[in-house]
């Protein structure tokens, strides 16, 4: 995106270098994070998601819908530091901390997202933005993909290290349990954000943010 910007906008071209750099800062923060909480949990824990091959499938889609993505990630990541993280005094104070400074950068990078996608929208032919929309839907499906197989590893490594015998009955209901929460805060927190259905409805169609939300609603 910062290609528009290299021989005009000085300013939008720096905010965007800002924006790069502040995400590769928060992908090594992450990495210590799990490599911390990585000592401490018991073996056996599993993340098969293979992050190069997901951003490959991502960035093949086209322009609007990974900016329409960003923007609902961006979002979400606020929701959840507001939600679950600032208001619960009993996590770590180094835990809650990360999250903070992340979630300051993050509202940030959410107004640059915003701008470049409402930018970038006036640039596309009616078409182009209907066939746009079909791969935001691709790119959601695809998250809900990755949520699934995520639940599943995570429940069967929850019961396998509770501590206690669990009935195959009560672990598909803790795998059920993982899913709806995953699905929430990943893609409906984001989704149903006042201010991302603001600007979506903004770019869009009745009959776009239709389809949008039928295939939403299949994700219960």
């Amino acid at each position: 995106m910062s290609e528009d910007h290299w021989f005009g906008d000085q300013v939008a071209l720096e905010a965007l270098v800002r924006f790069s750099d502040e995400e590769l800062k928060h992908q090594a923060l992450f990495r210590l994070v799990d490599a911390m909480v990585g000592d401490i949990l018991p073996d056996g824990y599993r993340f098969d998601v293979d992050h190069n091959a997901v951003a490959h499938a991502v960035l093949g889609k086209s322009t609007w819908a990974v900016l329409a993505l960003t923007l609902d990630i961006e979002l979400f990541t606020q929701l959840h530091y507001r939600q679950s993280i600032d208001a619960d005094p009993h996590l770590s104070e180094l835990f809650r901390d990360v999250f903070l400074f992340h979630w300051k950068e993050e509202s940030q990078h959410a107004i640059l997202d915003e701008l470049e996608w409402v930018h970038h929208d006036t640039g596309l032919t009616v078409e182009e933005r209907d066939i746009a929309v079909d791969e935001f839907i691709e790119l959601v499906a695809a998250v809900d993909g990755i949520l699934q197989a995520q639940a599943k590893a995570d429940a069967s490594y929850f019961t396998a290290t509770c501590g206690r015998a669990v009935r195959h009955a009560e672990a598909r209901a803790i795998e059920a349990a993982f899913l709806k929460a995953y699905r929430w805060q990943y893609i409906h927190s984001g989704a149903q954000h006042p201010h991302f259905g603001k600007v979506l409805s903004s770019l869009i169609t009745e009959a776009q943010g239709r389809r949008i939300q039928s295939a939403l609603a299949t994700l219960n």
